[in-house]
């Protein structure tokens, strides 16, 4: 008989509904390598479109894996208490969903976030006797202490905090998409853990088959003949523009250099605000995935961010870099964490974290070299993307474990 996989996450999402997560990616290719993957996951995802489902146990066969879908409770913006509340009502409905009507497990693979399920995981690894995998993509309550502001002693982080040692104690295997997880799991339980890396990946297709932006969108959002520094993803607190933004305030007098900002989230109407008056920055409208590529490739370097934090001691595997690799383009990373990626594909350069003068020289440096120079640079990026990155890949080290 053929074994089965459940990978349970909150915010796994395919393609179709406007976020193809890695959970239906790996999903897929599980399944090419002879497991029945089952993914459960939330109606309710601030990164998607998911339809109104009427039940609250929805199935659904996307691509050949079969999909449950949990109706939750809704909210908006990623930082509200709804979001709390859904996380919740997610547990106990997955704790009370008719389990006779899908595959007994062989694997349960538990991906954060929401931290939570991991409970959930517990109960299902001693009911059926399989395996559990517990997969990290985000560090918590290390996140939300570190860059969210909330206080160690704070009830819900202390409960997160509980969660997560208790997480790492009964899982069988433990995953991260960063490299050195395996230095904070012993920070939080004081044990020697063999973590496994297992990276964000890239779906060939994905970027196989770009469009062409909407009519005008260039026109209104692209300037000719510019420098264009690119940022793709979430304007938010997390995500450390402030670097940008003031960076572009001091360079206002150089006319060749211009900053391109794709997407939106909470400040991205407070940083519009604070640029009003610029002409050297931009904040161009979300587009489609399948768009991404197109925007990016107007763009002669890349921007990536991240605050400097504890969090990133622990590494990076993020989809924004997949993205910038793919564009085959060079990358700044303001980012003083635990490296990856970039410097192993000699692709672009690290910079000190929330550092606007070395961001400033960065960008000097680099409107310097010569067209030729930029283009190999990235290239090499995306080469290296090519040969370690594919999701076939990625799913065969994962099914290792299995």
């Amino acid at each position: 008989m053929q074994k089965a996989v459940w990978y349970i996450s909150k915010y796994a999402g395919p393609l179709k509904y406007g976020a193809g997560s890695r959970h239906f990616y790996l999903a897929g290719e599980f399944n090419l390598l002879g497991w029945s993957t089952v993914v459960i996951c939330s109606d309710s995802n601030h990164l998607a479109k998911i339809p109104a489902f009427q039940s609250i146990y929805t199935h659904e066969s996307i691509d050949g894996i079969d999909t449950w879908w949990i109706k939750t409770i809704k909210y908006k913006g990623s930082t509200s208490f709804r979001r709390i509340l859904s996380w919740i009502d997610f547990e106990i409905k997955l704790w009370f969903m008719p389990k006779d009507m899908i595959a007994r497990p062989d694997i349960v693979i538990v991906s954060s976030l929401s931290l939570l399920t991991i409970l959930n995981g517990f109960w299902l690894k001693k009911r059926f006797g399989c395996k559990l995998i517990f997969e990290i993509r985000d560090i918590w309550p290390l996140t939300i202490i570190e860059e969210g502001g909330f206080s160690p002693r704070n009830p819900f982080v202390m409960l997160l905090a509980w969660v997560e040692k208790f997480g790492y104690n009964i899982s069988d295997i433990i995953v991260g998409t960063m490299p050195n997880l395996s230095e904070h799991v012993k920070e939080v339980t004081g044990k020697n853990f063999n973590c496994h890396c297992i990276p964000m990946g890239y779906n060939p297709a994905l970027y196989n088959n770009q469009e062409s932006l909407p009519e005008g969108y260039e026109d209104c959002y692209i300037p000719k003949n510019k420098f264009i520094i690119g940022y793709a993803g979430t304007i938010g607190i997390t995500n450390a523009l402030d670097t940008l933004i003031e960076c572009a305030m001091e360079m206002k007098d150089n006319p060749r250099v211009h900053f391109l900002l794709l997407g939106d989230g909470d400040l991205l109407n407070e940083y519009k605000v604070r640029v009003r008056g610029l002409q050297n920055i931009t904040f161009a409208p979300k587009v489609k995935k399948s768009q991404v590529q197109t925007v990016l490739s107007h763009c002669q370097v890349l921007y990536f961010s991240a605050l400097n934090s504890k969090v990133w001691r622990y590494g990076l595997s993020l989809n924004k870099m997949i993205d910038y690799m793919m564009a085959g383009k060079p990358i700044i990373a303001s980012y003083s964490g635990y490296p990856s990626m970039i410097n192993e594909a000699k692709c672009g350069v690290f910079i000190p974290a929330e550092n606007t003068s070395a961001f400033k020289q960065a960008i000097a440096e680099y409107e310097q070299l010569p067209i030729d120079q930029l283009e190999l640079m990235g290239k090499k990026g995306k080469e290296w993307l090519l040969k370690n990155r594919p999701y076939d890949k990625v799913a065969l080290e994962y099914c290792k474990l299995f």
